[in-house]
C-alpha cells in the first residue's frame, strides 16, 4: 500500500517557514518571561550612585522575589541598604502603579534608606533614621559604606525631617552632595512599593568590574 506523503514532504518550503516562525515565537515568549518574571538589565545613566556604580555600568535586577510576592498578592518589600530599580511614576499618587509599565518608560536606581512609619532626619550632613527598634536613631550608611569607593559618600547635602508614608520607601543615591542625586531628599519624594522593579544583584559590565551585591 502506497503511503501518502506528509505535509512536510508535500510543502517543504512552507514547513521551513512555519518552523522558523515557531522558533521566533518561542524566543519572543522566552524573552518576555525572562524580562517580566526572572531578570532584567539596565544601564546606569548619570553619577547619582557614585562611587558604587558609575555611569555606563550595566546592572542585573532580580525579578524573582517581586514576582513571587505579586503571585501571593503581596507587595514586595526590599531590604534596607539594597540598591533597587523602580519605575519613575512622577509621584506616589499615580493611578498606574505597574512597575513594568513605566508611565514615562523611565527607571531610576537608588538605595533603600527607610520604611513606612520611620522618621528620617538629615541635619548638618548627618542622615539619621528613627524607629521603634532604634528610638535614639541610627545612621543607615554605617552598614552600607564598605569603603571610600563602595557605598554612600560621606558628604550629604540638604535638610529633611519626615515620616515615611505607609506603603512607600525613602530612597537616596550614593552621591548626595549638591544636586548629584535626585531622590527622596530633594524632589523625588517617597517611592510606592508597587513601583519597585527589583533589587540589583550584580554589575555585569564593564567586565573588568563585575561584582555581586
Amino acid at each position: 500500500m502506497e503511503q501518502k506523503p506528509t505535509f512536510g514532504q508535500k510543502y517543504p518550503a512552507l514547513k521551513d517557514i512555519l518552523s522558523f516562525l515557531a522558533f521566533v515565537g518561542a524566543v519572543a515568549l522566552g524573552t518576555f518571561i525572562l524580562n517580566s518574571f526572572i531578570f532584567r538589565s539596565y544601564n546606569v545613566i548619570g553619577g547619582s550612585m557614585e562611587n558604587t556604580l558609575q555611569s555606563g555600568d550595566r546592572v542585573i535586577v532580580n525579578r524573582v522575589p517581586v514576582s513571587i510576592a505579586h503571585f501571593n498578592e503581596q507587595e514586595y518589600v526590599p531590604e534596607r541598604g539594597q540598591i533597587i530599580v523602580f519605575a519613575n511614576g512622577g509621584s506616589s499618587s499615580m493611578t498606574n502603579c505597574d512597575p513594568m509599565e513605566g508611565v514615562t518608560d523611565q527607571y531610576i536606581i537608588k538605595r533603600v534608606i527607610a520604611f513606612p512609619g520611620e522618621r528620617v532626619m538629615l541635619e548638618d550632613g548627618v542622615l539619621t533614621v528613627y524607629n521603634d527598634e532604634h528610638p535614639e536613631g541610627f545612621n543607615p550608611d554605617l552598614e552600607t559604606r564598605k569603603s571610600a569607593t563602595d557605598g554612600p559618600k560621606e558628604h550629604i547635602s540638604g535638610s529633611i525631617n519626615m515620616i515615611v508614608p505607609e506603603g512607600e520607601l525613602f530612597v537616596s543615591g550614593d552621591n548626595r552632595e549638591g544636586s548629584n542625586s535626585y531622590d527622596s531628599r530633594n524632589g523625588l519624594g517617597t517611592v510606592p512599593y508597587c513601583r519597585v522593579v527589583g533589587p540589583v544583584v550584580s554589575r555585569l559590565y564593564p567586565f573588568t568590574s563585575m561584582r555581586f551585591f
